[in-house]
């Protein structure tokens, strides 16, 4: 008899290390904790309910993505933004980006540009209502969507690391309501590229998109 007449997908449980992780990722990407600020260990074990292991274990885990640093006598604290590290990290999502568009074009179906189209709807309704964090949260959304739909995990993964960078990047350089502006039409963008199935027209649409952000943030105008 083989596993698959009597075996059935194991529900997800997560482990109280991955609680805390998923928390204490999100406050960082968040900026509720801000980059230097240090991460009392104790406190939160307390707060989560937890032992120090599990808290340690997310920790560490955090610590090899780059977002807390640990140093001797120091103890934990969030990692700073280094500014002059953005532009490569916008390079990095230059060429992902276009990679993303070129593989998505190849088989971009009707739910995805449905799904694409509904993320647009909401951020335009934010662009109204003025909700910056909604719109962070939905352009995540977005490029998120595009990453999933090449099937390949790796750019699932560069794609979601370099978006938090970018996101903590911003709780430092916050981006004005005209940004956003930009960020939704060329969204717009990509997905008339999709429609018309070109590889090569979404790719350059979706570098484009970078390419711009990057102008904005990186080197704003005077």
């Amino acid at each position: 008899m083989t596993a698959k007449k009597w075996a059935a997908p194991l529900p997800v449980v997560k482990s109280k290390a991955d609680l805390v992780y998923e928390s204490l990722r999100a406050a960082v990407a968040s900026g509720e904790l801000q980059p230097g600020e240090r991460v009392n260990m104790d406190e939160l074990a307390r707060t989560f309910g937890v032992s120090k292991i599990p808290v340690r274990e997310a920790t560490k885990r955090l610590e090899s993505e780059g977002l807390l640093v640990s140093r001797p006598h120091s103890g934990v604290t969030v990692a700073k933004v280094d500014k002059n590290e953005i532009r490569g990290v916008f390079l990095a999502r230059e060429a992902i980006e276009g990679l993303v568009g070129r593989l998505v074009a190849e088989h971009a179906d009707a739910e995805l540009i449905a799904g694409l189209e509904d993320i647009q709807r909401s951020m335009r309704a934010a662009l109204e209502g003025g909700s910056e964090q909604t719109l962070s949260q939905l352009n995540t959304e977005f490029h998120r969507l595009l990453a999933a739909a090449t099937g390949y995990r790796i750019l699932a993964d560069l794609t979601e690391q370099l978006l938090l960078t970018i996101q903590r990047y911003r709780v430092i350089a916050p981006k004005d309501r005209m940004d956003w502006h930009s960020v939704v039409e060329e969204h717009a963008t990509i997905i008339e590229a999709l429609r018309g199935g070109d590889p090569e027209a979404v790719s350059a649409a979706a570098r484009a998109h970078t390419a711009s952000q990057s102008r904005l943030e990186v080197n704003p105008p005077d």
